[in-house]
């Protein structure tokens, strides 16, 4: 049947949906109580229809959080099915098989009712610094990492469920920060309610399943208008991860056959007893992710777009694990695959894809006692260099394929007994090309703590740099120092009052041949110190000049 809605009336819907779910993620920043959410935005925030079918997001979302959460709503439903839901409950979870892929991840969803009748889902994902256990590098399962909430309701009714709520508050360190940050959430859903229902009423609108259905299959009908432009066939490549005690390999292979698409990660790594699997929700996530940044970048984003995909990775492997493996830094693996796939598809549409960056993300987690003699667990998130792009040069430090804000010097050292002592770019860390990687960072944090710190790195890179695309070069590696001495990227260390910890985030990737150079371009890289002559010498054979 045909719509009843004109292109101008959906155009204004879904600008009006989208615009409610950015006040909702507002509202759940400016109340929150982690710096995580406050400074970094480590969330998420969603309207599903009745069915489920995520179709408005808010535009600050962290990609893997959109691409989790249909998936995650699915199953907390199979515990309560939308029958047995009534106004003003909310369901909780941070499986890390059912959600994002790792226990710091919260997932809860509040129905929405209109005259007694369900109309969809408000759904949000926020990062929690410590959600309980001994997460460290060299976990062997997912139990020692961490609290596993089960699907239950936190609210029922519009109440909250104190069993709920005082379990969690026993196993974190930080139970006013977690729970405040999940009270923000409830906060944010009852504004998001009330908006929602007064927008319908404005238009005149009784649920929103027309809305939803005209604005999921336009959004189809695009994807597979843009994968049917790409030739048929199989293509397949890989990439490497540094792993712990030896390489992994993540191997890719995208079939393509008409309108629809699939990839397929058989032959990856097996899975590991070490905290970087990746599981199926997080690899489908990224996979759709880096396919929709490709294919069809400017279409409204929601389930729609995925129709056309299909994500295949055998149970077992480093991309699809069975429980109870470990998964903390599930990223460390998961973060790969828009590399991968952008690997396989330079193949067939080179204009359209971009050099791996030096990610995935670095973070380190710091812990110990602050100014105040209180315990303290905060995360600092670190960017390395982006890949070149087709048409210009990567940009330095910026996240990608996670979209995580960075935190205020400011704000970090008022809050934590450390001082940032350097933070700069890293010369000739971007690879080589026509067009050059993104720079990585130097960062330098030295402690003033009178007791000791603990901190937690989980960074990949180090020994295998972020690859150049199409006859491009490779950036950098990272490296992680501690008083000038390497130490290992996958370990928890011990900082005393005047150590310095020293991280250096790996380059991004160059693209295509760097004798294609512009040497006016490699000329302003000399002079603004991003590329020094002996480097322009060897890596773009740039006779050397008298300055």
């Amino acid at each position: 049947m045909p719509s009843r809605l004109g292109p101008i009336q959906l155009g204004i819907l879904w600008q009006r949906l989208t615009g409610l779910m950015d006040e909702v993620a507002q509202t759940f920043v400016r109340t929150s109580f982690s710096v995580v959410v406050r400074e970094n935005w480590d969330l998420t925030c969603s309207f599903l229809d009745a069915e489920g079918r995520q179709f408005a997001q808010s535009s600050r979302s962290i990609p893997s959080f959109i691409g989790t959460m249909p998936r995650t709503l699915r199953a907390v439903l199979k515990r309560y099915p939308r029958e047995t839901l009534e106004p003003g409950d909310v369901l909780i979870s941070n499986d890390s098989w059912l959600g994002t892929g790792h226990l710091n991840d919260i997932s809860m969803f509040q129905p929405v009712f209109r005259n007694g009748q369900l109309i969809g889902y408000l759904g949000g994902t926020f990062h929690t610094v410590d959600i309980g256990g001994a997460p460290r590098p060299d976990a062997r399962d997912s139990y020692e990492e961490g609290l596993t909430i089960p699907v239950a309701k936190i609210k029922r009714r519009g109440e909250e469920n104190e069993d709920v709520i005082a379990f969690i508050a026993a196993n974190v360190r930080e139970p006013e920060e977690t729970l405040g940050d999940i009270r923000a959430q409830f906060a944010a859903y009852d504004i998001a309610t009330e908006r929602l229902l007064k927008l319908l009423d404005e238009e005149g609108i009784e649920d929103l399943t027309e809305v939803a259905e005209e604005i999921l299959d336009r959004s189809e009908r695009s994807m597979r208008e843009m994968i049917s432009a790409i030739p048929d066939g199989t293509f397949s490549d890989e990439v490497t991860a540094d792993g712990f005690d030896h390489p992994l390999s993540i191997r890719c292979t995208i079939r393509k056959q008409g309108s629809e698409l699939e990839v397929d990660y058989t032959g990856t790594a097996d899975q590991i007893d070490r905290p970087v699997n990746s599981p199926l929700n997080f690899t489908f996530s990224y996979s759709v992710y880096a396919l929709k940044c490709a294919l069809d970048p400017t279409a409204p984003n929601n389930d729609g777009s995925l129709r056309p995909i299909r994500i295949l990775a055998p149970e077992g492997c480093l991309l699809n694990p069975r429980r109870p493996a470990p998964v903390w830094g599930r990223h460390l693996s998961g973060h790969y695959l828009p590399f991968v796939i952008y690997r396989t598809l330079s193949q067939i549409i080179p204009g359209k894809i971009a050099a791996e960056s030096g990610s995935p993300l670095w973070n380190v987690y710091f812990k110990g006692t602050d100014r105040r003699r209180r315990k303290f667990v905060r995360m600092f998130f670190m960017n390395g260099g982006h890949g070149a792009r087709p048409t210009m040069d990567g940009p330095a430090c910026l996240s990608f394929p996670s979209n995580v804000a960075n935190t205020p010097i400011e704000e970090f050292e008022n809050t934590t007994p450390l001082l940032v002592r350097e933070k700069a770019l890293i010369p000739d860390s971007g690879g080589a090309g026509k067009y050059r990687g993104g720079q990585g960072q130097r960062i330098s944090f030295e402690s003033v703590s009178d007791d000791p710190l603990t901190f937690v790195i989980r960074h990949e890179r180090v020994k295998f740099p972020p690859g150049g695309l199409l006859g491009g070069s490779a950036g950098s590696c990272g490296v992680d120092r501690l008083n000038g001495a390497i130490i290992p990227s996958k370990t928890v260390q011990v900082m005393k009052r005047g150590d310095v910890v020293t991280f250096d985030t790996p380059g991004g990737g160059g693209m295509y041949p760097a004798s294609e150079r512009d040497p006016t371009a490699l000329a302003r890289d000399i002079d603004d110190g991003l590329v020094t002559p002996a480097a322009a010498a060897s890596a773009y054979g740039a006779q050397p000049t008298d300055n």
